[in-house]
């Protein structure tokens, strides 16, 4: 059968390329076209690429305002590319503001449309809830909430687990150990506690400097930040102070020799607590958001944690300006011997067995393949 498939962010062509890891080992015939980055690549081929993730990244009203002639001609290059293959199905990962557009011209084209990893419309934009009714015919969700959220809006939905518990345990068995990985990275003998300051340029710049605040409080640990290598190292090197020591594209390694860590809100939440590492969420915001955080969000949580379990299992400290003795307290608790750190990783234990076991990505593609073959 054929596959296109549509991610236009990091995240997405990771989760991607092991979706159709997994859709090759249950169809033999299959054929694939995406739009998604080097992971799916080495999987399906250059000849498959449509489009690069890193020609389709805008964030922010502002840039995707400055950008918009550029979008516009990006989706009617991919439904050209769509029509050429004629696909059996169009799978659609996150990136909904690029992907519902799709799902709504394909469905008025009778294309079949699966969207996995649903965008999170359970915090925000809740009106697409009635356009992925309408427009999608089946979503794939990573987390057990989100099932009963779209099931209670008449959206047929699965659960087949969480893939970020296979990247976990895929980099668990090629670790280093932590000598070596102090060696490579140029750090010292101190304990680390882990800086997962965002993926954004606009992240970086908000709560960076918050952190490297509180690791001034600390000079007994080494505060590591967690950088992302499709921003350049200048960005960080604007906020670090030498009160922090900085380590690219190795998120899952740095975490794994941590004590603790601080985190953005977003995926690394969830990646920090299925490490069974101790973190406190630390969000930069503007005044006015948190003044209408109330009726823009429509949860009480932000970090994915917490969401999942339904309480507040690590602290969020989200807020305009960060009270940073509230902070410096936060962050002792849940240090080796802090008053929290115990009762955050039993959290962490039932977060885990609620999440799911490894194997997510081939049982997602098994599901996939054998609704398709049903239809």
């Amino acid at each position: 059968m054929k596959y296109f498939i549509i991610a236009g962010e990091p995240s997405g062509d990771l989760h991607g390329s092991k979706l159709m890891q997994g859709i090759v080992s249950e169809d033999n015939n299959a054929e694939f076209r995406f739009c998604g980055g080097d992971r799916m690549v080495d999987v399906g081929g250059k000849e498959g690429l449509v489009k690069h993730y890193k020609d389709m990244s805008f964030f922010g009203f502002v840039q995707v305002l400055k950008n918009l002639k550029t979008i516009f001609s990006q989706i009617d290059e991919c439904k050209k590319s769509i029509e050429e293959f004629n696909p059996d199905v169009i799978i659609l990962i996150d990136y909904p503001s690029f992907n519902m557009r799709i799902a709504k011209w394909a469905h008025k084209k009778g294309i079949k449309v699966y969207y996995y990893i649903a965008p999170k419309v359970w915090a925000w934009k809740e009106w697409r809830v009635k356009s992925i009714r309408k427009y999608v015919d089946k979503v794939y969700t990573i987390f057990p909430f989100e099932t009963e959220y779209f099931k209670g809006k008449g959206i047929q939905t699965t659960f087949c687990g969480n893939p970020l518990v296979d990247d976990i345990e895929q980099m668990r068995s090629k670790l280093p150990s932590r000598e070596l990985f102090i060696a490579q990275n140029d750090l010292d003998s101190r304990p680390i506690v882990a800086l997962l300051a965002g993926s954004r340029v606009s992240e970086i710049k908000s709560n960076l400097p918050d952190m490297v605040a509180l690791a001034k409080q600390f000079p007994e640990y080494q505060f590591v930040v967690t950088a992302v290598p499709w921003i350049d190292k200048s960005i960080y090197d604007n906020y670090l102070q030498g009160a922090v020591k900085y380590v690219c594209n190795q998120t899952q390694q740095t975490l794994a020799h941590a004590e603790a860590a601080i985190v953005t809100s977003g995926t690394a939440t969830l990646e920090t607590a299925l490490m069974g590492i101790p973190e406190m969420v630390v969000y930069h915001v503007p005044k006015l958001y948190e003044v209408l955080r109330p009726y823009v969000l429509k949860i009480p949580f932000i970090s994915l944690v917490n969401i999942n379990l339904g309480r507040e299992a690590v602290r969020e400290l989200v807020c305009a300006k960060l009270d940073i003795d509230d902070a410096t307290v936060e962050l002792r608790s849940i240090l080796i011997g802090g008053s929290k750190r115990e009762k955050m990783v039993q959290d962490f234990t039932e977060l885990s067995e609620l999440i799911g076991g490894s194997g997510a990505s081939q049982r997602f593609a098994a599901e996939i393949v054998k609704t398709l073959k049903n239809s």
